[in-house]
């Protein structure tokens, strides 16, 4: 073994001599003999390199046989007998206890004070960590709760989001009143006689309709809105259709550009509540009657 590592060192070692007798033959060509000393000396060394290998593992080999190494053998593990597993389970803790961090009934003697006091003994057993972070946290909690709504004010109290909730809400229904009363057209109108509808009505009717109807609805130009003939329907939705599309072929504009689906409402309304009231010098009955 000793004269192969030597070998093997030697041929190793013949390298750099090579390398030099090539540095001071580098102008020359490199011919075919060089080519196929190189490819041997690698081939040899490689061989010997197996070589050794084997050598080695058939040595290791050969001496395991001569000389086996004991095989040891696993301990046989003892399979308890039923009074010992059930003794071993109840000797171990519950898993509740564990995580509670609470002590056994049967371990109080060992956590036992000195002193007592008319029969009553005090035990070692501190309050679990669990507990006591629980216990912080709910003070932290609290001081934190008490500077945000009592000291800060950046908190709102119950009365006060009371307040912002109903004045959120109370302006989402205005806002929502207000868009569904755009909404209004001579097929959705109705009959409304609350008091705020029929001021709004007759506010608007005095700017825009007495020149041509009078100020009591009793006739002008156009027709009297008191009794019980009309030209184009005296029902309400007739009524809305008249004021919003205008007749003009009589001379009454179409108001829809004017005035807002519920200020149309609105004065037709008011013109419904006129019926019946027989003004002083009211105009001549025009257009069919409607019971």
């Amino acid at each position: 073994m000793n004269k192969i590592s030597i070998t093997i060192s030697a041929l190793f070692l013949s390298f750099p001599a090579l390398a030099q007798e090539q540095a001071r033959g580098q102008n020359q060509n490199m011919g075919p003999a060089d080519l196929i000393l190189i490819i041997f000396i690698i081939t040899v060394v490689l061989l010997l390199i197996v070589a050794y290998t084997l050598l080695n593992t058939f040595k290791s080999l050969s001496n395991e046989l001569i000389n086996p190494t004991p095989f040891a053998h696993a301990e046989q593990t003892k399979i308890p007998e039923w009074d010992e597993w059930y003794a071993f389970k109840k000797s171990k803790p519950p898993v509740l206890n564990k995580l509670l961090g609470l002590r056994p009934i049967s371990e109080e003697k060992d956590i036992q004070l000195e002193h007592e006091f008319d029969g009553i003994a005090e035990l070692d057993n501190p309050t679990p960590g669990w507990f006591m972070v629980l216990f912080y946290a709910t003070i932290f909690f609290g001081v934190i709760y008490l500077f945000n709504f009592h000291v800060s004010g950046w908190g709102k109290m119950q009365e006060e989001e009371y307040v912002i909730e109903m004045n959120k809400a109370k302006a989402e229904k205005t806002a929502y009143l207000a868009k569904s009363n755009n909404n209004i057209d001579e097929t959705s109108v109705n009959v409304d006689k609350d008091a705020g509808v029929l001021a709004a009505g007759a506010a608007l009717y005095k700017t825009n309709c007495v020149a041509c109807h009078g100020d009591k609805g009793q006739g002008v130009v156009g027709p009297n809105l008191t009794d019980d003939y009309w030209l184009h329907g005296g029902k309400i939705n007739n009524v809305f259709k008249t004021i919003k599309y205008g007749v003009p072929e009589k001379g009454m504009i179409s108001w829809e550009k004017v005035l807002s689906p519920k200020q149309i409402s609105d004065v037709s309304n008011y013109i419904e509540s006129l019926k019946g009231t027989n003004p002083a010098n009211a105009k001549a009955p025009q257009g069919e009657k409607e019971g």
